[in-house]
Protein backbone atom coordinates (compact mmCIF):
# COMPACT_ATOMS: atom_id res chain seq x y z
CA UNK A 1 0.00 0.00 0.00
CA UNK A 2 1.49 3.39 -0.97
CA UNK A 3 1.72 5.68 1.57
CA UNK A 4 0.53 9.80 1.32
CA UNK A 5 0.97 12.66 3.24
CA UNK A 6 -0.91 15.62 2.68
CA UNK A 7 0.09 19.21 3.24
CA UNK A 8 -2.38 21.77 2.98
CA UNK A 9 -3.07 24.51 5.40
CA UNK A 10 -7.43 23.90 5.18
CA UNK A 11 -8.68 21.47 6.87
CA UNK A 12 -11.54 20.82 4.58
CA UNK A 13 -8.70 20.50 1.72
CA UNK A 14 -6.77 17.73 3.67
CA UNK A 15 -9.99 15.92 4.64
CA UNK A 16 -11.19 15.97 1.07
CA UNK A 17 -8.14 14.92 -0.10
CA UNK A 18 -7.50 11.92 2.71
CA UNK A 19 -10.90 10.67 2.31
CA UNK A 20 -10.59 10.59 -2.15
CA UNK A 21 -7.14 8.82 -1.15
CA UNK A 22 -8.26 6.62 1.67
CA UNK A 23 -10.94 5.14 -0.52
CA UNK A 24 -8.82 4.50 -3.50
CA UNK A 25 -6.44 2.59 -1.61
CA UNK A 26 -4.07 4.80 -0.13
CA UNK A 27 -2.72 4.93 3.65
CA UNK A 28 -2.65 8.48 5.13
CA UNK A 29 0.40 8.77 7.49
CA UNK A 30 0.12 12.14 8.22
CA UNK A 31 -1.48 15.43 7.79
CA UNK A 32 0.60 19.10 8.14
CA UNK A 33 -1.39 22.22 8.29
CA UNK A 34 1.69 24.34 7.84
CA UNK A 35 5.46 24.18 6.26
CA UNK A 36 7.65 23.12 9.15
CA UNK A 37 5.12 20.30 10.31
CA UNK A 38 5.35 18.78 6.53
CA UNK A 39 8.92 19.01 6.86
CA UNK A 40 9.19 16.78 10.24
CA UNK A 41 6.39 14.90 9.25
CA UNK A 42 7.92 14.07 5.48
CA UNK A 43 11.28 13.27 7.37
CA UNK A 44 9.49 10.82 10.31
CA UNK A 45 6.85 9.24 7.98
CA UNK A 46 8.77 8.83 4.58
CA UNK A 47 6.13 8.68 2.64
CA UNK A 48 5.77 7.11 -0.86
CA UNK A 49 4.12 10.57 -2.30
CA UNK A 50 3.26 14.04 -0.27
CA UNK A 51 0.28 16.39 -1.79
CA UNK A 52 1.53 20.52 -0.76
CA UNK A 53 -0.01 23.27 -1.25
CA UNK A 54 1.87 26.36 -2.53
CA UNK A 55 -0.33 29.07 0.17
CA UNK A 56 0.90 27.81 3.73
CA UNK A 57 0.71 29.83 7.04
CA UNK A 58 4.31 30.04 8.03
CA UNK A 59 6.20 29.17 4.11
CA UNK A 60 5.49 28.84 0.84
CA UNK A 61 4.87 25.52 -0.53
CA UNK A 62 8.18 26.01 -2.80
CA UNK A 63 10.21 26.95 0.26
CA UNK A 64 8.69 23.75 1.51
CA UNK A 65 9.27 21.29 -1.45
CA UNK A 66 12.97 22.46 -1.84
CA UNK A 67 13.35 21.44 2.11
CA UNK A 68 12.05 18.31 1.50
CA UNK A 69 14.18 17.58 -1.55
CA UNK A 70 17.70 18.97 0.08
CA UNK A 71 16.37 15.98 2.78
CA UNK A 72 15.33 13.19 0.24
CA UNK A 73 16.07 14.08 -3.27
CA UNK A 74 13.95 11.32 -4.18
CA UNK A 75 10.62 12.39 -2.65
CA UNK A 76 8.01 12.56 -5.53
CA UNK A 77 5.95 15.62 -4.61
CA UNK A 78 2.50 16.76 -5.84
CA UNK A 79 1.61 20.34 -6.07
CA UNK A 80 -2.18 20.91 -5.10
CA UNK A 81 -3.06 24.25 -5.18
CA UNK A 82 -5.30 27.55 -5.77
CA UNK A 83 -2.53 29.02 -7.24
CA UNK A 84 -2.43 28.03 -11.12
CA UNK A 85 -0.07 31.11 -12.21
CA UNK A 86 2.26 29.43 -15.03
CA UNK A 87 5.13 30.72 -13.58
CA UNK A 88 4.60 29.34 -10.02
CA UNK A 89 3.55 25.55 -12.24
CA UNK A 90 7.22 26.30 -13.89
CA UNK A 91 9.03 27.06 -10.64
CA UNK A 92 7.41 24.08 -8.72
CA UNK A 93 8.12 21.62 -11.74
CA UNK A 94 11.33 23.10 -11.83
CA UNK A 95 12.42 22.75 -7.90
CA UNK A 96 11.50 18.82 -8.41
CA UNK A 97 7.55 18.52 -8.09
CA UNK A 98 6.06 15.58 -9.95
CA UNK A 99 2.78 17.01 -10.91
CA UNK A 100 1.01 20.46 -10.52
CA UNK A 101 -3.12 20.11 -9.75
CA UNK A 102 -4.94 23.39 -9.87
CA UNK A 103 -8.07 23.76 -7.62
CA UNK A 104 -10.63 23.32 -7.58
CA UNK A 105 -10.20 19.65 -8.75
CA UNK A 106 -12.07 16.67 -9.46
CA UNK A 107 -11.42 13.39 -7.90
CA UNK A 108 -10.17 11.51 -11.52
CA UNK A 109 -7.81 14.32 -11.61
CA UNK A 110 -6.29 13.91 -8.37
CA UNK A 111 -6.15 10.13 -8.66
CA UNK A 112 -5.08 9.84 -12.00
CA UNK A 113 -2.03 12.13 -11.17
CA UNK A 114 -1.20 10.33 -8.20
CA UNK A 115 -1.13 7.33 -9.70
CA UNK A 116 1.14 8.11 -12.85
CA UNK A 117 3.56 9.91 -10.32
CA UNK A 118 3.75 7.05 -8.01
CA UNK A 119 4.32 4.47 -11.10
CA UNK A 120 7.15 6.31 -12.30
CA UNK A 121 10.74 4.74 -11.74
CA UNK A 122 13.09 6.87 -9.64
CA UNK A 123 15.67 7.80 -11.59
CA UNK A 124 18.93 6.02 -11.62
Amino acid sequence: MKRILIVDDSFYMRTMLKNMLSDAGYEIVGEAPNGQTALELAKETKPDLITLDVILPDNTGLEVLKGIRAEQPDQKVVIVSAVGQEVIVNEALENGAKSYIVKPFSEEKVLEVVSQVLAEEPKQ
